[in-house]
């Protein structure tokens, strides 16, 4: 089987759900700061995918480095000047590094930056600003997402499984055209019914649970069997249509077979498609304490252990043809061309 895994060119102050401070801005390692600052994307905290998996980090360093830190929630609506003012307001208080969890964040990072020059600013999800105190925190989602592929096509019965994007945007376009190509790659035959929610986020494509269960609804109607969905939390309504219907869902980011929210509806999950976006967030909260910041892009791939898929629910490990297929996929990414995993 040859591999040809898609990897497309990426595609006000809100309020706090937290605040722990370490009642010390000096760390035995020599860090000054007074912990990190994360401000999450649409959705929130809760949406037991993207921005949970950055909170996980988030929370881990904290506690790792007794260190203090702060997350803030969006607004609806918000504007740019919005997230600049959040970043500003992170900077302000002494929180480094400051990370926007998602590619929204790009201009205002961006701008923050250039105004904070000491501190360390991250972006989940995008590679567009350059800055010496910037870290683009980056993954090749395609990978993960080729995995699912192969893992609908070797467990569809319909030969129909279907993809939900949140929004049209090239950065989820990454996520269908690796399973589009899994699927094609793995099973002659098989349909792959693609749909996005929304043009913009604004339109509620990352943060709509009715959204994502009325899509999953139309594509079980027309007989997937396996649904994927890169929606944020828009892709809990996905799930709980595949509940409901008795077919397979491939959660995303996060594992969500084990999250809590998610428990009732965990043996319709398959796996998830994860990208470690915690380990990214404390890998640069990390380098930050011992005083060598992460800056310019930092990508993650199955090279590095940064993407995958998850094997939480018992019946993915039991499927033995479906694990010959797949190793030999990741086999095939990880020693494929170099251009692969540096586009």
């Amino acid at each position: 089987m040859t591999v040809a895994v898609v990897a497309l060119a990426a595609a006000g102050c809100g309020k706090s759900s937290n605040e722990a401070d370490s009642g010390s801005d000096k760390s035995s390692s020599g860090y000054t700061g007074k912990g990190i600052g994360l401000a999450y994307d649409i959705g929130g905290k809760g949406d037991q995918s993207f921005n949970d998996a950055a909170y996980a980090g988030f929370e881990k360093a904290e506690k790792e480095f007794k260190i203090g830190g702060r997350d803030i929630e969006p607004q609806d609506g918000e504007s740019n000047a919005d997230k600049v003012q959040r970043l500003e307001q992170l900077a302000k208080a002494g929180y480094n590094p400051v990370i926007g969890v998602g590619f929204a964040y790009a201009p205002a990072v961006k701008e923050a930056a250039a105004k904070y020059p000491k501190t360390t600013f991250g972006i989940i999800d995008d590679e567009q600003v350059k800055a010496d105190n910037v870290a683009d925190l980056v993954f090749h989602e395609e990978e993960a997402s080729y995995l699912a592929g192969v893992t609908a096509a070797k467990t569809t019965k319909s030969n129909v499984v279907g993809f939900i994007g949140g929004v049209d945007v090239p950065l989820i376009h990454k996520f269908e055209a690796g399973f589009a190509q899994g699927v094609k790659d793995t099973k002659k035959g098989v349909t792959v019914k693609s749909q996005y929610l929304t043009e913009t986020a604004a339109e509620g494509g990352f943060s709509s649970p009715d959204k994502g269960e009325a899509a999953a609804e139309g594509q079980i109607g027309a007989k997937a069997d396996v649904v994927y969905a890169a929606a944020g939390l828009s892709g809990q309504g996905v799930i709980q249509a595949a509940a409901e219907h008795k077919v397979w869902a491939i959660g995303v980011d996060s594992d969500q077979y084990k999250q809590d929210a998610l428990a009732k509806y965990k043996n319709s999950i398959l796996t998830s498609a994860m990208k470690d976006v915690a380990g990214a967030v404390y890998n640069l909260s990390k380098s930050v304490h011992d005083g060598k910041p992460l800056t310019g892009v930092v990508r993650a791939n199955l090279n590095t252990g940064g993407v995958g898929l998850a094997d939480s629910n018992p019946t993915f490990k039991d499927i033995t043809d479906l694990h010959a297929a797949l190793n030999k996929a990741k086999a095939d990414i990880m020693d494929g061309p170099a251009s692969m995993h540096t586009r």
